[in-house]
């Protein structure tokens, strides 16, 4: 059934509920607090139901009890009094989406936050919805390239895919996302431009400006809605962001093309659900927050999906963040949410106060998709990057006690240096797939293990230049994503011994 259909139909059913003979529709608000009213009167309202106060204030249907229904307010939370009358309106709550959002700022029930008028004349999409089925999804094997070279070739990430990026305060991981946002200008030939949507839960509106300032800077708003619920909005708001996100997205999945959303963060979700929750009284489990927490995160994620193509073939894939405590990545709902998603980017405090940005721990981090997600060529290069990696780590461990190493350990030593200097990258700058092929390639076939390292960003920077005025050709040969053949990296591996004499 068509979403447009099902709207209908579930507010068919709503609104004769209310009006049957002798029911009434309208209530009265007996309790005030914390942005709840408890209504009484409202005997025929339903779970979900949009419900109207007398001076236009909207309010959300949320608790259903026997003498009286929990209502959430969702907008002037301060004019709402005692004795109040509330009448329901046979609808659920839904978000109305065109490609008129697209470089907008807005609210999760659609008020503009960029200072500019907003008339949507689009389809009603509801804020909760049933995940596709897994009849009407395909595998997920397209790549959704980030142009962070240690994702794209040790952790890639796929259309359709939902990837955590987990990590403590301030370990790059909004950065991370807005990167993958940026890149999704570069579109490849054949693939339709990713429409991104940026969801802000409990953020700074200073960040979340600063953040927007950044994606128009890039020209990234031309593709990307930002949906934001600041840390001054209400828990209402904040609860419905992820939600309202999630309703546009589907929307474009629906037209057939690609989506991309970035929840940053649900933690700051589940905060204001336990807000919530706890002042309707639900009962409180594990670290006080309800037992339905993990449904709550689950039902959202798994609309994530990538549709068969007699379907539309359009996706949605997700990047959530979480923030930890301390690394604490057992806490309960670090937990919930890498047990629901695809895989998980874990930052790491000690590797980005050593000054390895982006901070992600190959070790701890993985893609359940994997090479699925990859052109050939980016999975033949980067094949053996994560064992250079571990190997790297588990011997420097030894080195540090001072005992005598043999040359096969020294050369294995260097190389892990010059392959962790490479998987370093400033921020905003993503890389196409072509410049991380040739870096990557450069590092793991130990082309650079005699270059200092001090000369890395500086062959990094610069070597894409040199072969593209040398020898265009190859730059086309490498670029199709195919299997690279023995002849084609022979003629690589000469460029590149060629231009590294020319810096070292």
């Amino acid at each position: 059934m068509k979403t447009d259909e099902l709207i209908k139909e579930i507010e068919n059913i709503l609104s004769k509920a209310g009006t049957e003979p002798g029911l009434t529709n309208t209530g009265t608000a007996s309790f005030v607090g914390d942005g709840i009213v408890k209504a009484t009167g409202l005997s025929r309202a339903g779970f979900g139901e949009e419900v109207e106060f007398e001076d236009g204030t909207r309010g959300l249907v949320f608790n259903l009890d026997e003498s009286y229904a929990s209502i959430i307010l969702l907008s002037d939370i301060n004019k709402v009094k005692e004795g109040t009358e509330i009448k329901t309106t046979g609808k659920i709550l839904s978000v109305k989406v065109s490609e008129d959002l697209i470089g907008r700022v807005i609210d999760p029930l659609e008020n503009p936050l960029d200072g500019r008028d907003l008339k949507i004349k689009g389809d009603l999409y509801p804020f909760e919805k049933l995940a596709p089925s897994v009849t009407v999804r395909q595998p997920v094997d397209t790549p959704l390239k980030t142009g962070i070279k240690a994702i794209d070739s040790v952790i890639p990430i796929g259309r359709g895919q939902r990837e955590l990026i987990i990590g403590d305060r301030n370990t790059g991981k909004t950065a991370i996302a807005i990167d993958a946002i940026i890149n999704q200008k570069k579109k490849d030939l054949g693939l339709k431009q990713v429409i991104c949507i940026y969801c802000a839960i409990g953020q700074k509106r200073a960040n979340v400006a600063r953040t927007i300032g950044k994606l128009q800077e890039e020209g990234a708003m031309d593709y990307t809605i930002v949906v934001s619920a600041s840390a001054s909005d209400s828990a209402a708001l904040q609860f419905l962001a992820p939600f309202a996100a999630t309703s546009i997205g589907e929307y474009f999945m629906d037209q057939g093309r690609d989506v991309l959303i970035v929840y940053d963060d649900l933690s700051k979700h589940a905060w204001a659900y336990r807000q919530i929750s706890l002042v309707l009284k639900r009962p409180a489990g594990r670290e006080a927050y309800p037992g339905d927490i993990f449904y709550l995160h689950s039902k959202l994620l798994e609309r994530s999906a990538r549709l068969s193509d007699e379907n539309g073939g359009g996706s949605i894939t997700s990047l959530p963040i979480i923030e930890t405590q301390a690394g604490d990545v057992s806490a309960y709902i670090p937990t919930n949410v890498i047990s629901i998603t695809d895989g998980q980017i874990y930052l790491e405090t000690d590797l980005f106060n050593a000054g390895i940005r982006p901070a992600i721990n190959v070790g701890l981090s993985v893609s359940r998709v994997g090479g699925a997600a990859q052109t050939k060529g980016m999975k033949q290069v980067a094949g053996p990057l994560r064992l250079e990696l571990a190997q790297f780590r588990e011997l420097a461990a030894f080195a540090q006690f001072g005992t005598d190493l043999d040359e096969q350990t020294q050369r294995r030593i260097e190389r892990g240096k010059r392959v962790t200097e490479v998987l370093k990258q400033p921020q905003y700058r993503p890389l196409d797939e072509v410049s991380e092929v040739i870096i990557i390639y450069s590092a793991t076939s130990g082309i650079i293990d005699d270059l200092p390292i001090d000369k890395i960003r500086i062959f990094e920077e610069k070597i894409m230049d040199f072969i593209s005025a040398k020898n265009k050709k190859l730059i086309e040969k490498i670029s199709g994503g195919a299997k690279i053949d023995d002849k084609t990296l022979s003629e690589l591996k000469k460029e590149i011994e060629t231009f590294k004499k020319t810096i070292i």
